[in-house]
Parts: structure tokens; C-alpha cells; sequence
């Protein structure tokens, strides 16, 4: 089907992440709606990372309402330490909790990004291994005052003050933050997104 230039398709974003909507700006991309769906990210029980992160995915963009010819745009960012899944942290105490257990230790960073139009689902990952320096105690209590580990997943966003506590990475950088730009860029055109000029 041809979008023709009258009718472009919408673009929504099922994603209340400020992250992910300064990252697609970084490439044109601006939504024309938000809508974060609401689903239980509960994971299934002796679920692995890389697998769950794909499936919360692909319920985001499921859950979006939109029309038939609208393109939904989810996401989901995984951080794993082995085969434990660290979610966002409750409070402090779990925060806390996560940090200790990074560490000094490399951990994975999966991501998982998937375009709903209409019936049709184009779905990539992309996994980023991360290493968290040895933290002090006085560094994980700053960490904690600065409350930037608040909804992010692991306790942490690389973005933002703990950026100075990762001093390696290998893999995508946008993808720890919370949207692979490169591979996000190649599904939008084949899911036949253009943008507005």
C-alpha cells in the first residue's frame, strides 16, 4: 500500500520514556502521539533475560490502540546479570541492592524494539555488554541521593550520572539508554514511516 502524501501514517510511540523520545529526536523522528500501554511486565517464571525482553516488546506494541494504518513504535530495555533479570527498583533499599550487585562486574543490556502496522510486526534486539566499575559504598550513597536510578532499569542510567561509573561498553550505546537508533531507523523504513517535511 502506498502512503499517500494527504494521509501519512500516524507514528505513536508506546513509550512514556523521555529517553526514548530525545533519542528519536537525535534522528527526525517525532512522534505524533504517546501512549504507553499498560501490561503486566511481570516476568514468567525461570524466564531468561534476552526472551522476556522480546516478548515485553512485542505486548507493548500490541497493547497500543491504533488505527489500521498507524505505525506503533515499542520498546523494551532488559538488564541482565547472568540469568537474573534487574528490573526498575522499587525503592532505595532495591536500588541500592542492584548497584552492589554490578558492581565491578560486567553485565548485559538487551533491548528489544518493536513496530506494530496494522497486522504486520517487524521486531529486532540488540544486546550491550556494560561494566560497572568497583563502587565505594560513599559512591553508591551518591548515586542514590541524585535519585536517577528512579525507572530506570538496573538502577541506572549510563546517560546520566552513573555514566561515571561505567568505564566500558561494547555494543550500541542508545540501545543502554533505551533505543537502538540504528536499528530503530531500518524497521521505521520498513515498516514505510517517512517523516514530515
Amino acid at each position: 500500500m502506498m502512503l499517500s502524501p494527504d494521509s501519512p501514517a500516524k507514528l505513536i510511540l508506546g513509550s512514556g520514556s523521555p529517553r526514548r523520545r530525545e533519542l528519536l529526536a537525535q534522528i527526525g523522528v517525532v512522534p505524533d502521539d504517546i501512549r504507553p500501554p499498560d501490561i503486566d511486565e511481570t516476568p514468567l517464571e525461570a524466564e531468561l533475560p534476552r526472551p522476556y525482553c522480546i516478548r515485553m516488546a512485542r505486548q507493548k506494541a500490541l497493547a497500543v490502540q491504533a488505527d489500521a494504518d498507524d505505525i506503533v513504535l515499542a520498546a523494551d530495555t532488559t538488564v541482565a546479570l547472568g540469568r537474573r533479570i534487574l528490573g526498575k527498583p522499587e525503592d532505595e533499599d532495591e536500588a541500592e541492592t542492584f548497584l552492589r550487585a554490578l558492581s565491578g562486574r560486567r553485565h548485559s543490556v538487551i533491548t528489544a524494539v518493536a513496530l506494530r502496522r496494522g497486522d504486520r510486526l517487524w521486531q529486532r534486539d540488540v544486546l550491550t555488554k556494560v561494566k560497572m566499575k568497583r563502587l565505594s559504598e560513599a559512591e553508591i550513597a551518591a548515586y542514590i541521593a541524585t535519585k536517577d536510578w528512579r525507572g530506570k532499569a538496573g538502577g541506572y542510567g549510563i546517560q546520566g550520572p552513573a555514566g561515571a561509573l561505567i568505564p566500558w561498553i561494547s555494543g550500541s550505546f542508545t540501545a543502554v539508554v533505551g533505543l537502538p537508533l540504528a536499528e530503530t531507523a531500518t524497521l521505521l523504513t520498513a515498516a514505510g514511516w517517512k517523516a514530515q517535511a
